[in-house]
C-alpha cells in the first residue's frame, strides 16, 4: 500500500497496473523460460492456465474468504474486462496459424501502451461513463445487502460521504456534472489518513448496528493507541504487546496477530507457537536471504527506497520462477504429461499465488475494485506483456525475421473457453448485483473445475486430434 500512496494511485488503478504487473512476474518469466530456454509451449500454457486461474480461482476464493461482502464498481469491471476481451480476441487470432511473426509481438506491446494510456485518463474516462450511466438511469443504483446495508455501485455515489473540502476551479463543472472524489482527494490535502477516514465512514447509519459497533471500537482502539504512542515520545508500537499507564488506563497497543507475523518474518527472532515455529524453521534459509538483500519499507528508515524494493522483490520471484518452471517441466517428461497441461494446472496454480494472495489481502480490507482489477489487469499483462515480450525479443532482437512456434493446436480451443470464462464471470457478477460475496465465490470455483476439465481432455485428443503424441527418448 505505501507504493500506491508514494505514487498516488487510486485503488483500482493501482490493482490493473503495479500490483497487477508485479504479481503476474512469475508468468513473464516462465514465458520468457518456455520461449528460450524450453523451447516449448510451458510459457503459453501457463499465461492461459494463469489468466483463467486469475479470473475465476483468485475471484472464487476472495468471494468466499474475504469474510464481508464487497461491493464492486461497474466502470473498473468494465474497463478491465472489455479490454481483456479484446487482447484474448487478439491472442487467438496471432495463434490460429500455430506461428507468431514479429509484428504480431509488436502489437501485442503497443497494446499494453494504449492500456497504461487508459489507466492515466482513468479518472475523466469514469467520470463520463458515471454521467452517462446517471442520464440512463435518472439516479444512483443502490443495492440492498443481506443485512439491510446499502451497496452503491459507484465509490463516489454514496450520499454518506460529505465532500466538504472547497476544490479550486469547481466552477468549471456544471451544474449537473460529477466531479469524482479523485480529483478532489489529489486537488486538497485529506483530513483524515485513508484507514481512518474508513472507519469513519462505516460508523454512519448506512450501516448496520454490528458493524457501525466493530468499527467505533476500532476506532477507539486506534485513538487510543496514537495517544499512547505519543506520550512515549515515539512513532512505533510498544514491544510485546505490553500495557502502559496514562491517565484514562490502561489498553494494549499492538495487535497480537501482527506482531506474530513481523516475528515469522524475521531470521533473528523465533516466533511463538508450535506450527508457527515449524513454519520459521523450514523456511528460514529462504527469510534469511529476502531479509538481508530487500530492504523493509514498511520501516521509517526504509520507506524511500520502496521502488528498490520493488525491483529486487521482481528479481528474486524471476529467480524462483525458473526453478519451478524447470522442476515442473522434468515432473511432466517424466510423466508422460504434454507442457500445456503442466503449464494450465500446475504452473498456472504456482505462479499465481501472489495474484491470489495480494487480491485476498486487499478483499479482506473491502477494496473490492482493486481485488478484481488486480485479477483482470494481471491477465492484460500477462497475454500482452508475458507474451507480447518474449515473442518481440525471439522475433527481433535475437533471431530478426524469425517466427515463433507454437507446438500445441489445443491451446487456441483453451483461450476460446478462456474468453467464455470472462463472458460467464462478468455476467455473474451482474446477475450478483456487483456484489463479491460466497455465492459468486463458489459459481466461478466451479466455472474453473469445468474449464480444467475440457482443457486436459482436449490436450489429450479427446474430442478431436490436436497434438501428436509425445515423444519418448531411448536411454
Amino acid at each position: 500500500m505505501l507504493f500506491f500512496q508514494k505514487l498516488h494511485l487510486s485503488e483500482d488503478v493501482a490493482g490493473a497496473t503495479f500490483m497487477a504487473a508485479g504479481s503476474s512476474t512469475p508468468e513473464l518469466f516462465a514465458s520468457v523460460i518456455g520461449v528460450f530456454i524450453t523451447h516449448g509451449d510451458v510459457g503459453v500454457g501457463t499465461i492461459v492456465g494463469s489468466a483463467v486461474f486469475n479470473i475465476l480461482c483468485i475471484v472464487g476464493v476472495c468471494g468466499i474468504f474475504a469474510g464481508q461482502v464487497v461491493c464492486l464498481t461497474q466502470w473498473a469491471v468494465f474497463r478491465d474486462s472489455v479490454y481483456y476481451t479484446l487482447s484474448v480476441i487478439i491472442l487467438i487470432v496471432f495463434i490460429y496459424d500455430e506461428k507468431i511473426e514479429w509484428w504480431e509481438s509488436l502489437v501485442l506491446i503497443i497494446m499494453y501502451s494504449f492500456y497504461i494510456l487508459i489507466m492515466k485518463y482513468n479518472v475523466k474516462m469514469q467520470n463520463f461513463f458515471s454521467l452517462k450511466s446517471k442520464n440512463v438511469g435518472n439516479g444512483d443504483t443502490v443495492n440492498e445487502l443481506e443485512d439491510g446495508n446499502k451497496c452503491y455501485t459507484s465509490s463516489c455515489d454514496d450520499p454518506s460521504i460529505p465532500l466538504l473540502c472547497k476544490v479550486k476551479g469547481m466552477q468549471q463543472y456544471g451544474k449537473n456534472s460529477v466531479v469524482m472524489v479523485d480529483e478532489i482527494i489529489c486537488s486538497s490535502p485529506p483530513k483524515y489518513r485513508f484507514p481512518e477516514a474508513g472507519l469513519r465512514i462505516m460508523i454512519t447509519n448506512r450501516f448496520g448496528p454490528r458493524t457501525r459497533m466493530r468499527m467505533a471500537s476500532r476506532l477507539i482502539i486506534n485513538e487510543r493507541q496514537r495517544l499512547i504512542q505519543s506520550a512515549n515520545g515515539s512513532s512505533k508500537p510498544l514491544q510485546n504487546g505490553r500495557h502502559e499507564n496514562i491517565e484514562n488506563g490502561n489498553i494494549p497497543v499492538v495487535n497480537q496477530e501482527e506482531e506474530n507475523e513481523q516475528d515469522n518474518l524475521s531470521p533473528f527472532s523465533l516466533p511463538d507457537g508450535k506450527m508457527n515455529k515449524i513454519k520459521w524453521i523450514l523456511t528460514w534459509p529462504l527469510i534469511f536471504v529476502l531479509f538481508c538483500t530487500i530492504p523493509n519499507c514498511s520501516k521509517p528508515r526504509w520507506e524511500k527506497f520502496f521502488m528498490l524494493t520493488f525491483i529486487l522483490s521482481t528479481l528474486w520471484i524471476a529467480l524462483f520462477s525458473y526453478f519451478m518452471v524447470w522442476m515442473v517441466t522434468v515432473i511432466g517428461y517424466t510423466l508422460g504429461i504434454p507442457d500445456v497441461i503442466m503449464g494450465i494446472t500446475f504452473l498456472a496454480a504456482g505462479t499465481s499465488v501472489p495474484d491470489c494472495m495480494a487480491s485476498l489481502i486487499v478483499a479482506r480490507q473491502g477494496l473490492g475494485d482493486m481485488a478484481v482489477s488486480n485479477t483482470v489487469g494481471s491477465n492484460v499483462f500477462d497475454i500482452l506483456v508475458g507474451l507480447g515480450v518474449p515473442w518481440g525479443l525471439q522475433t527481433m532482437a535475437i533471431d530478426s525475421g524469425s517466427t515463433v512456434k507454437i507446438n500445441s493446436k489445443g491451446l487456441v480451443y483453451s483461450v476460446a473457453l478462456l474468453l467464455g470464462s470472462v463472458a460467464l464471470t462478468v455476467l455473474g457478477i451482474h446477475v450478483n448485483k456487483w456484489k463479491l460475496d460466497r455465492k459468486l465465490g463458489i459459481y466461478v470455483l466451479f466455472l474453473y473445475a469445468i474449464f480444467l476439465c475440457f482443457s486436459i481432455l482436449i490436450e489429450f485428443n479427446v474430442f478431436t486430434f490436436v497434438n501428436f503424441p509425445m515423444c519418448r527418448e531411448e536411454l
